[in-house]
């Protein structure tokens, strides 16, 4: 699955922004409340116009502190996906279980230097792990490779039946790295200015998805 990432996008065409991606899987919108991380960008009521104008899956990543307060009204607005980040809460268990009860899938994401295993049990209550393969805040960043140690641990444990979710990568996803990461065993792939920066973003998905058929074939 390709989702890209709207920080890349231009923030007064969203609307049309939207529509260069049709055919993506989802959209990956970044929520940041300059205090988990030192950006600002967008809250709900931009998402709820997202939500009007697309048809795409949304896939809500808060890189925002008190998620437990913020989280469920993506969900209620519409959002297909809510994910929030380890880092911020006590008990992502609680976090997650409110997300679903309004009508998301509920993800939890680690930060590039942030260990998976602590978190490997609470995973059953979540339906997305989302690794952050740069520090989460500003797009455009170099992809870092040792986080995909985190998504094979993960995918080992899906295959196993031992947990049932979508192993997610984000950051510094472009076509030289997506290979990696799909031979990770990643299944979902956020890309910012690898689609955005493009003249055909709809094309640019459509190559990037090749890239990772290519790599399940070969895997076969």
């Amino acid at each position: 699955m390709i989702a890209p990432s709207i920080l890349s996008a231009d923030f007064a065409n969203l609307a049309a922004e939207l529509k260069a991606i049709e055919g993506s899987d989802w959209v990956h919108v970044d929520v940041m409340d300059n205090h988990f991380v030192p950006n600002l960008t967008l809250g709900l009521p931009v998402v709820q116009s997202i939500l009007q104008v697309t048809d795409i899956p949304v896939d809500c990543h808060l890189m925002i502190e008190n998620p437990e307060r913020w989280a469920p009204g993506y969900a209620e607005a519409g959002a297909y996906n809510v994910t929030f980040h380890a880092e911020t809460t006590d008990n992502p268990v609680a976090v997650a279980r409110d997300i679903r009860a309004a009508g998301a899938k509920a993800g939890l994401s680690v930060k590039p230097n942030t260990p998976i295993e602590p978190y490997l049990e609470v995973l059953k209550e979540f339906d997305t792990l989302l690794v952050m393969s740069v520090e989460p805040g500003f797009g455009g960043q170099s992809f870092i490779p040792h986080v995909l140690d985190k998504a094979r641990v993960v995918r080992d444990l899906v295959d196993a039946g031992e947990l049932r979710l979508v192993v997610e990568i984000d950051g510094g996803i472009n076509m030289d790295t997506i290979e990696q990461a799909a031979e990770a065993g990643v299944d979902c792939f956020v890309a910012g200015s690898a689609v955005y920066g493009t003249a055909d973003p709809a094309e640019t998905v459509e190559k990037l998805r090749q890239k990772v058929v290519a790599v399940e074939a070969s895997a076969e």
